[in-house]
């Protein structure tokens, strides 16, 4: 029964009964022991009458079955090196509690994937755990949310928005949101949101400004930088990405043997590196600033590896 209001809130008496196989009076019994062990199950009569799984004031136990408990503990692990705030700490008191109460089988289990994932540097900027815990309330809740907003230039702004989504990309947090001010959807970076967000009315959801999300905020990041380019690679985009980190650049397959690039950089410096990185051929014509870093760093690896004519010391010429 508890695995079944954890997955659908509400259930009519008579649904419930004949999911379980049980009469209602056996029903009526072991709602009422759920109760006791803290589960806030609220009840309505009639003839449509049923019960809702409500939320209250401790946190009761929780029902997992051996998947979803072996997703926590990775996930708390996980948390516990993040990019979110005032979250380590308390998933790695988390983590402890679920790892006591695991089964012998699901302990090893953990154990043995925990040995074997490395889990790599974050490199981007960390947010607040209440910052990302009010927005996705309002998301999830369709409520307004006004805040101020620090730009890539440093200008601060007051902003307010509809939010729609919190994206992850591996790096930052962003919230893609209506910007009723402006009329339009905007990406924010959620570490440039001030922690302090005030709530505003409900509003009716709009359609989201494509169906890739993901996409969508890693297509407006990488065409943000200053230094842009598109490029031709001489492979498959289906082998490239491999290659890539999750939100570095967008490509667009052109056949089976080549696909472009569109990628942006602070500088055309470091875009010139990143390309040799890739590991894979390429064609490039523009831009030129580019071009010319390229050929800079071409000329350097040659160098690197011609033979030099040695030296003649004094006792030689003698």
């Amino acid at each position: 029964m508890l695995s079944l209001f954890q997955g659908r809130r509400y259930w009519t008496g008579a649904d419930l009964a004949e999911r379980l196989e049980v009469t209602s009076r056996t029903l009526r019994r072991d709602v009422d022991k759920l109760r006791t062990l803290g589960y806030p199950i609220h009840s309505t009569s009639g003839v449509e009458g049923g019960y809702q799984l409500g939320a209250g004031s401790t946190m009761p136990p929780l029902l997992l079955d051996d998947e979803e408990a072996i997703a926590v503990a990775l996930g708390l692990r996980s948390a516990a090196t993040g990019t979110i705030e005032g979250v380590e700490e308390a998933s790695v008191r988390a983590l402890s509690k679920i790892e006591q109460i695991l089964p012998p089988r699901l302990a090893r289990r953990v154990a043995a994937l925990q040995s074997v994932i490395v889990m790599p540097a974050r490199a981007g900027s960390s947010v607040d755990a209440r910052t990302i815990s009010t927005i996705a309330g309002a998301c999830r809740d369709h409520e307004e949310l006004r805040f101020r907003y620090r730009d890539h230039a440093g200008t601060a702004s007051a902003r307010s928005v509809e939010p729609h989504r919190l994206v992850n990309t591996g790096r930052r947090w962003y919230l893609v949101a209506w910007d009723s001010d402006r009329g339009d959807w905007r990406t924010f970076r959620v570490d440039r949101i001030q922690a302090r967000l005030t709530a505003g009315p409900r509003f009716i959801p709009r359609d989201p400004p494509a169906r890739d999300l993901a996409a969508y905020v890693s297509r407006g990041v990488w065409y943000a930088p200053p230094c842009r380019a598109r490029i031709k690679l001489l492979v498959a985009a289906e082998a490239v990405a491999q290659r890539l980190p999750p939100g570095i650049g967008l490509l667009e397959p052109i056949d089976e043997h080549s696909c472009f690039f569109d990628v942006g950089a602070p500088t055309f410096e470091s875009l010139a590196i990143h390309l040799g990185l890739l590991g894979v051929d390429f064609e490039l014509t523009e831009p030129m600033d580019l071009v010319e870093e390229v050929r800079r760093l071409a000329n350097r690896y040659r160098r690197a590896i011609s033979p030099r004519p040695a030296r003649v010391s004094r006792d030689d010429e003698q």
